[in-house]
């Protein structure tokens, strides 16, 4: 384990990404996330709609390879117009 991480890697990381409830979030969020971690499974996101079906929250568990991969992950998602959120 390294100083600078509380994570050994490889790992299994979820990644929960919200946003606005629109037809092409869930693809888009998948394109970024296979951009990062290749190996991803498409058939394995979790989508839950808001109560009131405003937002979309998928969940997408990568296998993580270094803090750098999640760190570059995090900041494409985060600066994306169409999110809200990311845990």
């Amino acid at each position: 384990m390294s100083e600078d991480s509380l994570l050994e890697f490889p790992c299994d990381f979820p990644i929960k990404i919200m946003g606005s409830r629109t037809d092409d979030f869930a693809q888009t969020m998948l394109e970024i996330v296979l951009r990062h971690a290749p190996d991803f499974a498409a058939e394995t996101i979790e989508m839950r709609a808001s109560r009131a079906g405003n937002y979309l929250s998928i969940t997408c568990t990568i296998r993580a390879t270094s803090k750098a991969q999640l760190d570059a992950l995090y900041r494409e998602l985060t600066a994306h117009p169409m999110v809200k959120v990311v845990l």
